[in-house]
């Protein structure tokens, strides 16, 4: 697709975003550390999975999974594509994460178990495992796919409906519940919108929605537009880590790029699970200010999964598979998008 500079900044923005919001939050999950009146977040590390400083937890890691396959220029609604994003998926998870979420934890392994005792079709498989799950527990649209859901936005900017299926796709592989699946594509539409037109709109996907599920909808986002942040708290279910995210970002004043830094310390200081909100608020956040509206010491600081060589993924990496799943040859020569 042809992007401006300032567009393919703003793409370039998205998972970095995701990877910076997570690692601030690392250190302030669950109340593993108070961050007080007079702080701002920093990349401390710690939290739940007793992360290095400027490590991102499972949310980027998995995005990651899902952005490895989008870089390869894969459809990412077909059964090729989704089987590739669950075998990343399972990639990380046997290597014993420290920090997983419960339902993702217990779909992840069933899949395992079912794939080493020889079945086929491994996306086939989670999707069921995941269905199985969610009838056996009614209370299962956790935040564990929307908080991953920003790169099936960077892959799919030219195409709004095709973007919804693939985000509603992508979710079903762990989070079959419905609303989780809502939940990624109005995420992923805001993303999109975002990226292109410079504004951000939280609302611009509820047409993408089921009509019934509609009204619903535009309740929650109008809740988090007038009500407190703070109110958004438990977060892990899929509707409050959105209302979160979207609470922190469009309440907090938008007067220029510093939005980025600011909107992410309010998303932290809502709580409870701070690394995934901001994530989750990060994603949008890049795709609104871009890239360049990181500050320098978190981008050097941030890293993680998948290991190179021995070594982490970095911010630079971040950025570059960005650019190689939203670039052509003509339209990004110039930025030396594929080195």
């Amino acid at each position: 697709m042809h992007l401006t500079p300032t567009q393919l900044d703003r793409a370039t923005g998205v998972l970095l975003g995701t990877a910076v919001g997570d690692a601030l939050g690392v250190p302030y999950e669950f109340e593993t550390r108070v961050l007080h009146d007079d702080e701002t977040p920093q990349m401390l590390g710690g939290g739940l999975g007793d992360f290095a400083p400027g490590e991102w937890s499972d949310d980027t890691s998995m995005a990651m999974a899902i952005a490895l396959v989008a870089a390869t220029g894969a459809d990412l609604t077909t059964d090729d594509a989704l089987d590739a994003i669950a075998e990343n998926f399972l990639r990380w998870f046997d290597g014993n994460p420290p920090d997983v979420g419960n339902q993702t934890r217990a779909v992840l392994g069933a899949t395992r178990r079912r794939i080493d005792a020889g079945a086929d079709g491994v996306s086939r498989i989670m999707r069921d495992e995941s269905r199985r799950y969610a009838d056996a527990n009614p209370r299962s649209a956790g935040n564990g796919a929307l908080m991953r859901t920003a790169p099936v936005a960077v892959a799919l900017l030219a195409d709004r409906h095709k973007l919804a299926r693939a985000a509603r796709l992508v979710a079903s592989l762990t989070h079959a519940d419905p609303l989780a699946g809502d939940s990624c594509v109005l995420w992923c539409e805001a993303i999109r919108v975002a990226v292109l037109d410079g504004h951000i709109d939280i609302r611009a996907g509820l047409d993408l929605i089921p009509d019934d599920r509609q009204p619903t909808w535009t309740q929650w986002l109008d809740d988090a537009t007038t009500q407190s942040p703070k109110v958004f708290t438990p977060n892990g279910f899929t509707v409050t880590a959105l209302q979160s995210a979207a609470a922190a970002i469009v309440q907090t004043p938008a007067t220029d790029a510093t939005h980025f830094q600011r909107a992410l310390d309010t998303a932290i200081r809502i709580g409870n699970d701070t690394d995934t909100v901001a994530a989750i608020a990060g994603g949008l956040l890049g795709a609104r200010w871009g890239a360049d509206a990181v500050p320098a010491d978190w981008r050097t600081a941030v890293h993680g999964w998948p290991n190179h060589n021995g070594r982490p993924s970095t911010a630079q990496e971040l950025i570059d598979l960005a650019k190689v799943t939203v670039c052509d040859q003509d339209a990004c020569a110039s930025t030396d998008a594929r080195r």
